[in-house]
């Protein structure tokens, strides 16, 4: 009886709201995607992502309260063992901005990834999971344990760590403004002040969103033509994201850096689509090109001798 009674007061209430005009969206009702920012640094550890006590790193906090506005719960972790069989199922996507072979315990002394959790984030992604690395992400696994671009993490990523400079002001060019969040930091070209590495082992099958313009980069890791800094690709059915941005705690400070973060959320999640054909030979024709020869006197003759020394 009561029951009929409470299903009554339920079908009132329901008419009585679409007589006003309210409909509950499909939108309300879908739980938030749920995120694993993961930030084990088996390697160097970056100040960006570095705990004091209990309290979330300047990247995590930032992460956390983009994800409470715009559909995400976003849960933060240096435990390897979430990618255990048990655990990793429960997540929609992986950020990852770590460092090191993280089958290893390492700098923070935080748990290991086992070799199945390992194998467990690749099959996820390429089962539809999404993927977005930032800065170091690509400084994980590879060379730290004897391989390259015969490594499964970097064929997934899409490239390797190969050096950085000093911090500096760079110039990116913008190969897709089309791209989710790519219009955050202008539809041509910008300027902007960071950590900045060189990539190695770059996949060919890249959609390259923003590229370095190497023209007057101080240091030898940019004594090399145009080549990727952010991309897309996809891994199976999974979509991977990678953009280089993000050593400093100002870059994630950065309102066009968090416009682009969450862009990038939405699309590896697939909240959003985007066209991304392989555009690398056609924006970096010399991308494989890693260091340019030096140019010697007697290749240049405008060369003087004091400038040949």
């Amino acid at each position: 009886m009561l029951l009929t009674f409470n299903r009554r007061l339920f079908l009132a209430g329901l008419a009585a709201a679409i007589a006003v005009g309210f409909v509950p969206s499909a939108n309300a009702q879908e739980k938030p995607k749920k995120i694993l920012f993961f930030t084990k640094s088996s390697g160097f550890q970056h100040s960006v992502i570095a705990r004091k006590g209990d309290n979330l790193s300047h990247a995590e906090r930032i992460l956390t309260e983009l994800g409470k506005k715009n559909g995400y719960e976003v849960i933060c972790s240096k435990d390897g063992g979430m990618f255990e069989s048990d655990k990793i199922g429960q997540f929609d996507a992986f950020v990852f901005e770590t460092t090191g072979d993280l089958t290893q315990t390492g700098t923070d002394k935080q748990p290991a990834m086992s070799p199945q959790g390992e194998k467990n984030l690749y099959e996820a992604i390429k089962s539809g999971k999404g993927f977005v690395g930032f800065h170091c992400a690509t400084d994980t696994f590879g060379h730290h344990r004897g391989k390259g671009a015969d490594d499964p993490y970097i064929q997934m990523i899409g490239g390797e760590f190969a050096g950085h400079g000093a911090q500096q002001d760079a110039k990116l060019g913008v190969a897709d403004a089309d791209f989710p969040g790519a219009k955050a930091f202008g539809t041509d070209e910008f300027t902007l002040y960071d950590e900045w590495y060189g990539i190695k082992n770059i996949n060919p099958d890249l959609h390259v969103i923003y590229y370095y313009k190497t023209a007057g980069m101080k240091g030898k890791d940019y004594e090399r033509p145009n080549f990727p800094q952010t991309w897309a690709r996809l891994h199976g059915k999974g979509r991977v994201f990678y953009n280089s941005m993000g050593h400093k705690e100002e870059v994630w400070s950065n309102d066009k850096f968090q416009d682009l973060a969450v862009a990038a959320l939405d699309w590896a999640t697939g909240k959003v689509n985007a066209d991304i054909p392989t555009n690398l030979t056609k924006v970096t024709p010399e991308y494989q090109v890693i260091h340019r020869p030096a140019v010697k006197a007697a290749d240049n003759p405008a060369a003087s001798p004091a400038s040949a020394k």
